[in-house]
């Protein structure tokens, strides 16, 4: 293997650009495949609460910290917890050091840091086979063949580098969301602009909620959540949107009007996402010439709020350790690994436990309790 090694990352989301971020800042080329035909190809998701000491600390490592400041929706951080009265049960006004910005900010400001041509678009992965000694050959959708020497499975739940490393498979979790939206909320929707404040709004009872926040352009995105058998959401027509509106409300029958107004009143591009999470505490042996982060390392459900921090931690972790294992990339990938299985257990763990208190049979008084263990260790 040369000193330094030809680097191939599968998937262009956060983990993989913090990673080829970190590198490029040391000189170091790595190139990107991504399924999506540009990057403008889909929308990028509703806002992300970036911790201090992961997401945070990785943009840091990347050298774009001062740059992600000004992404910082104001009031981002105010959180409601409410129960299916509408009645406010906790008003928490944030000031936590995890700020709210856009995920699509985020990832345009990743990009726009690396060269030209760094992320290959449209790049669909079909076949990937080991030729010896830590390399690997990837087949491409269009016929083209890449060989490399190094290769970074940064391609989320459903990744074609996982098998590589690890026999593990995503399990549902029991929950499944239907991700709606009120678009020009201030506007066309004022009570429910109103309802969700300025950051987060979560409503919630028995086996289901509302999980609500505004986005940065004004709209909210709604999370309905119900616990369900994993082919509940696959049986549901997302052509036809009344109808959907009208089996969720069925399922809401008794809670206030202003929050059922966040499903009647949603747009009517509806989508549904049952949640999925690999073992906790995944981990694989360690393989020569391949690896893992974010989704495909270590998928949870979004209970703890990590995925994405874990996910550009990763990057920044292994592209520092590479940065600092010159010539020897079994040892970069050994002391990345090293770090990464315990980190990403510890947040798998917590996020599995917050899905039951958030849905218990007296809820919200789960994760109201929780709040207040988190107030009281400060």
């Amino acid at each position: 293997m040369t000193a330094t090694p030809s680097i191939t990352i599968v998937g262009a989301g956060l983990g993989g650009l913090t990673l080829a971020r970190v590198l490029t800042r040391s000189g170091i080329h790595a190139t990107l495949y991504d399924l999506d035909a540009s990057p403008t190809a889909r929308h990028q998701g509703g806002m992300l609460d970036i911790h201090e000491d992961s997401g945070q600390r990785a943009l840091r490592e990347a050298g774009l910290f001062e740059q992600f400041l000004p992404l910082i929706q104001p009031g981002g951080e105010e959180l409601r917890i409410l129960d299916k009265n509408a009645t406010v049960r906790l008003a928490h006004e944030g000031g936590g050091g995890r700020p709210e910005v856009e995920r699509g900010a985020l990832r345009d400001l990743l990009l726009s840091s690396l060269p030209e041509g760094t992320v290959r678009w449209g790049s669909k992965v079909t076949a990937i086979r080991a030729l010896g000694d830590g390399r690997h050959q990837l087949t491409l959708g269009n016929g083209d063949v890449v060989d490399t020497e190094l290769l970074i499975g940064a391609d989320g739940a459903w990744s074609k580098v996982r098998p590589l490393v690890s026999a593990a498979v995503p399990v549902y979790s029991g929950l499944s969301f239907i991700e709606a939206h009120l678009n020009e909320a201030d506007t066309r929707h004022q009570a429910s602009a109103a309802l969700v404040g300025r950051g987060s709004m979560f409503a919630l009872g028995a086996h289901k909620g509302m999980l609500a926040h505004r986005g940065g352009k004004g709209e909210l995105h709604v999370y309905i959540a119900l616990m369900k058998p994993a082919d509940w959401a696959a049986s549901l027509d997302v052509t036809d949107p009344a109808a959907i509106k009208a089996h969720l409300l069925k399922h809401f029958a008794g809670w206030d009007d202003s929050l059922l107004a966040l499903i009647s009143d949603a747009d009517d591009h509806l989508v549904p996402r049952p949640i999925h999470a690999l073992p906790v505490g995944h981990s694989w042996p360690r393989t020569p010439g391949v690896t893992l982060l974010g989704d495909a390392a270590h998928l949870m459900s979004p209970f703890a709020g990590e995925g994405a921090n874990l996910a550009m931690l990763d990057g920044a972790e292994l592209g520092r350790a590479l940065v600092t294992h010159p010539g020897d990339v079994e040892a970069a990938l050994a002391a990345y690994e090293r770090e990464l299985f315990p980190r990403s257990e510890k947040s798998a763990a917590e996020s599995a436990a917050n899905l039951i208190e958030f849905f218990k049979p007296d809820a919200p008084q789960g994760i109201l309790d929780m709040m207040a263990r988190y107030a009281a260790v400060g």
